[in-house]
């Protein structure tokens, strides 16, 4: 896994997507490109990490050539499930999601085990839009990510609050 020596953490979305961790219950990260979703998984991971040092973490970036394999449900499924460690919580992260054909019935088919913690990012419109709804019908919680405000951009560019500021 490729990830960045340092995230600057979004916290308020960390916070609400804490109470349905470890929840059968699919966490759907949606918002424009470029937003941040990818960091906030990673953020997820890293809090995961920290209170399960032995979790087992799958992550899927669909950006990534490595994953390039991976273009429908069953190829999605096959590659999630030889990584799952049975009896046993299964952290299942799945960046870009919406270039993997019908991604949700390997997400449905994932549901059903108990043990599966299901997170995943998506940008584009069948993502974003009501479809969603359908394809996953009662299965998901959707969180949208949006550009930093004005605060979250002070931070992450060590500013401070004065008329100075950009």
């Amino acid at each position: 896994m490729k990830t960045p020596l340092f995230i600057k953490k979004r916290k308020k979305y960390i916070q609400r997507i804490l109470p349905f961790m470890r929840k059968p219950i699919i966490k759907v990260l949606t918002g424009e490109r470029r937003v941040g979703k990818s960091y906030i998984l990673l953020q997820l991971m890293e809090q995961i990490r920290t209170e399960e040092p032995q979790a087992n973490i799958i992550y899927i970036n669909r950006e990534d050539m490595e994953y390039d394999f991976m273009t429908g449900a069953k190829e999605l499924n096959d590659y999630v499930q030889s990584k799952m460690v049975s009896n046993k919580r299964n952290y299942i992260f799945i960046d870009e999601i919406q270039d993997i054909d019908q991604f949700e019935k390997a997400l449905r088919s994932l549901l059903l085990d108990e043990n599966n913690d299901i997170y995943i990012t998506g940008s584009n419109a069948k993502i974003l839009s009501g479809e969603l709804a359908t394809y996953l019908s009662g299965r998901y919680v959707e969180f949208t990510i949006y550009s930093l405000c004005y605060s979250e951009f002070l931070y992450f560019h060590n500013l401070e609050d004065s008329d100075r500021s950009p």
